[in-house]
């Protein structure tokens, strides 16, 4: 029917919506187009190129060699990796040391984040946040040295406190005991990122409707309730999906922090999955074995995304993917 002045709109009638074409799309967006060239062009050379030198992980390469001349092995370092004695030590290692990174810096930087927000005098809450964050732009080299002074035996501000409150009698080595050292790295990656990682939760929480606050004032609530009650649950998808993403990072417990701080005494403590490649690969020569433990980190950490991705669809939380 034509449409005429006064007629009855069919509401229910269905919307046609049209496509329209990728090209004539790209076209119409082409300022867009050129201005990512660069950004596409970085990511192809850095990180897609070097892709093809995950076939040393299947041959016995040396570097004197042509391609066509290299010995293929299969999975022959793979499966010495899953039976080496010093592969799982290691495994163990970055496991533990990337767990509790990560378990230490969701809970401090979410408690941080609260209790800044908390903080009405807005001079005083944006100084306390300047200074949290600021050891962030310090490199680890710089942030070892002030670790390893702090706990040094010789006037060390730890051992000296310490004996101070009277909890030891004579200056401990913390260094050189190997079960101290995951809690010193994870002190350590608390101190230097818990600034720095509250930004996002803070962030999450200016974005809570006021109203909610002033519902469960109205209803009796204290502030540790409308906490416990409201912020909480306000930032809770941005928890899960910081979650997720953080799940990728499970085998990447870090290089300089461990490399730095580590020694002789702590070594079957400290080292992590990049120092074992570092080994292999540039000390040792074996550029196959340290090609094969980082194809196994990177499929594990990928398998973890998509695990804990999944797992979040199922209990019908908010998911990455």
């Amino acid at each position: 029917m034509a449409n005429t002045p006064g007629a009855i709109q069919d509401k229910s009638a269905p919307t046609i919506v049209t496509k329209t074409p990728l090209m004539k799309r790209l076209r119409s967006q082409k300022q867009l187009m050129f201005m990512s060239l660069p950004i596409v062009a970085y990511i192809l050379v850095f990180s897609y190129y070097p892709i093809w030198g995950w076939v040393m992980a299947f041959q016995n390469y040396s570097p004197a060699k042509k391609f066509s001349q290299q010995e293929w092995v299969g999975l022959k370092h793979f499966k010495f990796l899953l039976t080496d004695d010093a592969f799982l030590n290691v495994l163990r290692n970055t496991i533990a040391m990337s767990l509790i990174n990560m378990i230490l810096g969701f809970v401090t930087a979410i408690v941080f984040a609260i209790l800044l927000n908390e903080i009405k005098n807005k001079l005083y809450k944006r100084t306390i946040q300047t200074i949290s964050y600021l050891p962030h732009f310090l490199s680890w080299i710089i942030v070892t040295g002030i670790v390893a002074s702090s706990l040094s035996v010789d006037g060390g501000i730890v051992n000296v406190v310490l004996m101070k409150l009277g909890f030891i009698n004579e200056p401990i080595m913390w260094l050189s005991v190997p079960e101290y050292f995951w809690g010193i790295v994870g002190a350590s990656h608390v101190w230097k990122e818990v600034g720095w990682n509250a930004i996002i939760y803070l962030a999450a929480i200016t974005s809570i409707d006021p109203s909610l606050y002033e519902a469960a004032e109205i209803d009796g609530a204290n502030r540790y309730q409308k906490m416990l009650y409201v912020t909480l649950p306000g930032i809770k998808s941005i928890v899960i999906i910081l979650l997720i993403m953080n799940m990728g990072w499970i085998l990447e417990a870090g290089f300089e922090v461990q490399y730095l701080l580590g020694n002789g005494v702590v070594v079957d403590w400290s080292q992590t999955i990049d120092i074992f490649v570092l080994k292999y690969g540039l000390q040792i020569g074996n550029y196959s074995l340290a090609t094969a433990a980082g194809i196994f980190k990177t499929v594990v950490s990928i398998t973890l995304i998509f695990a804990a991705n999944s797992i979040s669809k199922r209990f019908g939380e908010d998911r990455l993917i």
